[in-house]
């Protein structure tokens, strides 16, 4: 075995993110709409004598390097399912915001599987490599697939959706994370004992996304997790404000934040809102992308 795979991998945003009550083993049902935008790592394996991970990139000082990453799993998962050992170099190029509510990490979860499919000629199935997928992580099913799609369960149960257009965003980066588990503690605790219904697609923007049109989708786009993430990150609210002031058609916290996503008409508007969040001196940096794009895709 010689030579390197590389595969690129892209980040997501949720444009509909609705969280059921707390289920008995700690996760939250979801109806949750993936789109797949392009901003992307690369991660590349090759031989090693150990399985070992190195980054690159915006903020690589915060991926952690020992086998609790994503991209380490991948290839002990896959590895133990062949009867293997997994003695490979994973090298992240990151590009995804680390932290941020963009699937980052679950992005290199899915490249890694995927790039050690293709080294070691393992020939997994698709559905057997969404099943590792699923073990990994919620969000790592979608970064494999990528497109669109709709998350039920706690995410990892995936329907691919249309997608009639292309859809323009601006993210503006927030200094520092917030733990995925604490914005979902948040978000029980601000409903208290409320009877909370069971998650379900919006029909308004699965018709949105299916005709490719910004306007409808800007009115219904809505994340649950948004008042949480506010909650314990009120620098926030500034944020997402200086945005819509911008001219966004719709602002919102992407998945369970810091990133704040906002959907603007055009490449033109994008440029705008960009701008504008730059200079307003609420986020550290602004990253501006389009989707739907493909999912895990091996590049060499």
């Amino acid at each position: 075995m010689t030579g390197s795979v590389t595969v690129r991998v892209p980040a997501k945003v949720n444009v509909q993110l609705a969280v059921g009550g707390p289920r008995s083993d700690g996760y939250h049902d979801l109806a949750n709409v993936f789109l797949a935008v392009g901003l992307h790592d690369e991660v590349t394996v090759r031989p090693a004598n150990e399985l070992r991970v190195t980054c690159a990139g915006p903020d690589a000082a915060q991926v952690p390097l020992d086998h609790s990453n994503l991209a380490a799993r991948a290839a002990l998962a896959l590895a133990a399912r062949y009867g293997r050992d997994a003695n490979v170099h994973i090298h992240i190029d990151k590009d995804i915001p680390v932290a941020g509510g963009m699937a980052g990490g679950s992005a290199d979860g899915a490249g890694a599987l995927l790039a050690c499919d293709a080294l070691w000629g393992t020939g997994a199935s698709r559905e057997e490599l969404l099943g590792i997928c699923a073990e990994l992580g919620s969000d790592v099913p979608f970064s494999l697939v990528g497109g669109a799609a709709l998350g039920r369960g706690r995410g990892e149960l995936l329907t691919p959706l249309p997608v009639g257009g292309v859809f323009h965003w601006v993210f503006a980066v927030a200094d520092g994370g917030l733990s995925t588990p604490a914005v979902y503690a948040e978000c029980d605790r601000l409903r208290g004992a409320a009877d909370i219904p069971a998650p379900e697609a919006s029909a308004a923007l699965l018709d949105a996304l299916r005709a490719g049109d910004a306007e409808a989708l800007a009115a219904a786009v809505s994340n649950d997790l948004q008042d949480a993430a506010v909650s314990l990150r009120p620098s926030l609210a500034a944020t997402l404000e200086a945005g819509r002031g911008a001219g966004a058609l719709a602002a919102m916290v992407s998945g369970s934040g810091p990133t704040t996503a906002f959907l603007v008409p055009d490449a033109a508007g994008a440029r705008k809102v960009a701008d504008a969040l730059q200079s307003s001196g609420t986020c550290r940096s602004v990253r501006v992308a389009a989707g739907p794009v493909p999912g895990a895709t091996v590049l060499s």
